[in-house]
Formats: C-alpha cells, structure tokens, sequence
C-alpha cells in the first residue's frame, strides 16, 4: 500500500499547478453551463406559476411541446438552416482564407476590410440586411434592380427565399472572424512544401488540393462543429427579420424558446425545448465525431 500510496502523492504534486490554473476556468464552466442547464432540466418537470414551481409533472412539459403546432416547422426549419450555413457559410470562409493569403500586396487591408462586419452589433446588422431585403419598393436591393429595369421581388416574405437570406445575412456578418482564423492556419503551413510543389510544376488548383485543405483540415472540422452549434441556436436573426414568417417558414426552434418565455411566460415549457435542444446537439456532436473517428487514425 505505501509503494503505491507514494506514487500517488508524487502524481498529485506533479499536477497541483495544473490544477490550480485550471480551477477558475472549471468554476466558471460549471456556474454558466452546467448549473444553467441542469436547472433547467429540474424546471422543465414542472408546473410553475410566473417563477414559482408549484407542481412536478413529469414530462408533460415534453409532451406538450412535442404537440405544439409550432414544434415540428421549429425543428424543421433549424434544420434546414445549419444545412444552408453549411452550403453557404462555411465555405465561403475557407475560399476567402485561401485568397487572401495568395495575394501579395495589400493582404493587411483586405484582413480589416473582412473583419469590419464582425464590428457591427448583431441587432444592428440584422435591422440594416432586413430593409436592404424590404419586399416593397422602398426596399433597398429593389430600388437598386428598378435601376436596370427588373421588377420588385419579394425576398422575405417569399417561404423558398426566407431562410438562404437569412444565412447570406450570417454569414456576411461572421465570415471575417472565421476567415482570420483559416489564414492563421495558412500561415503556419511550411512555405517549402509549396515550393517544391511549384518545383514538381503543381499549378494553385493542385496547390490547394494536395496542401492546403489536408493541412487545414483539422481547424476546418473543428469550426464545422462549432458552427453547426451556433447556427442551430440562432434565435435574434429570424426574430427581427421575419418575426419566424411567412407563415412559420423562418422559425426557428430557439425563436419558439423566445416565446415560451417571454410572450407566453411559460417558464417549464421552455426549459422543455431548451433541453431538447440540449439533446440534439449532444447527439450531433457524437455523430459528427465518429464518422470522422477513421480519418483521425489516417491523419
């Protein structure tokens, strides 16, 4: 028992700094994620009356939110906005990145020029995008075509264009902050192994193929992951856009959250959706990670 007690204080000692840097990090995550969290899961089985539990239920809470008739348009339509985020907004960064760090002269102003949208507060942004999409003929983007003799469209209050105008509004908006990051990553690539592709008469096209996306593509799956938890919790965007219209066709499931709570003061039913919320993304995570479990093996 002391020869193996010893060894054990030794490791303990060894770790103690560690540990003692990591603590406030470990108070902090614990107080903001996981005590929100399992508190909302203790809220979500029960009744409550303004702020006051008055009843456990169970998961009627659940029930009565997967029954909702603004439930399943929620899910669905968060759905379809972290697939567009992903068409759209997750490769648009990674095209930026890879221009900007070919270019020569001039790559200082075009990394500030990127980044100015990320300036902008977010409500602020949504409120300029939404009268530059404005239907009528004072919109924007419609005074601009009526310039060249193309008639007023309807953008947002067309259901098949809601939600790609709300993720190019995203993603003007985020873009730059994740271009900033590809570029870091760029510019730890060992400049030889270009040389020598050039050398081997590799023209950009090959460039990139053979040696950039295989050096970024760690960064580029973990900002997948991350973004993916971002966009399915997007909530102010479609809320001042289109206020989840036309029809619940920009809804999202975080935007149903919002109502819950702060329209109908349903406090357990909305703790219910946050949950299941919770739950998705967990299990997204896991997926996500073990259909790429082989290609970590490879790298």
């Amino acid at each position: 028992m002391r020869n193996n007690t010893k060894p054990l204080r030794q490791e303990l000692r060894k770790n103690l700094s560690g540990w003692i840097i990591m603590a406030p990090s470990v108070a902090l995550f614990g107080f903001f994620v996981w005590e929100p969290l399992i508190e909302s899961i203790r809220i979500s089985l029960f009744k409550a009356m303004g702020m006051r539990l008055v009843q456990f239920t169970g998961l009627k809470n659940y029930a009565d939110v997967f029954q909702h008739p603004d439930f399943l348009p929620s899910l669905r339509n968060t759905f379809a906005y972290t697939l567009w985020s992903l068409v759209i907004g997750f490769l648009v960064p990674i095209a930026l990145g890879i221009l900007v760090n070919e270019i020569r002269r001039g790559k200082s102003f075009f990394k500030m020029s990127i980044y100015i949208p990320n300036v902008i507060p977010g409500v602020a942004m949504v409120l300029m995008w939404k009268y530059i999409f404005n239907p009528g003929d004072t919109g924007i983007l419609n005074i601009l075509l009526s310039n060249i003799g193309i008639d007023a469209q309807p953008w947002l209050t067309n259901p098949r264009w809601t939600i790609p105008l709300i993720v190019l509004t995203l993603t003007w908006k985020g873009a730059g902050a994740t271009t900033l990051l590809y570029i870091a990553g760029l510019q730890g690539i060992d400049p030889e192994l270009y040389e020598a592709a050039i050398i081997e008469g590799a023209g950009i096209w090959k460039r990139i193929r053979h040696i950039t996306i295989p050096c970024i593509y760690n960064l580029a799956r973990t900002l997948l992951i991350l973004q993916i938890i971002a966009v399915f919790q997007i909530l102010y965007e479609p809320l001042v856009m289109t206020n989840g219209g036309p029809n619940n066709a920009s809804i999202s499931i975080m935007q149903l959250v919002f109502k819950f709570a702060f329209e109908q003061f349903n406090y357990p039913r909305a703790s219910a959706v946050s949950v299941i919320i919770s739950l998705i993304l967990i299990a997204l995570t896991m997926l996500y990670f073990k259909l790429n479990k082989p290609n970590e093996g490879q790298n």
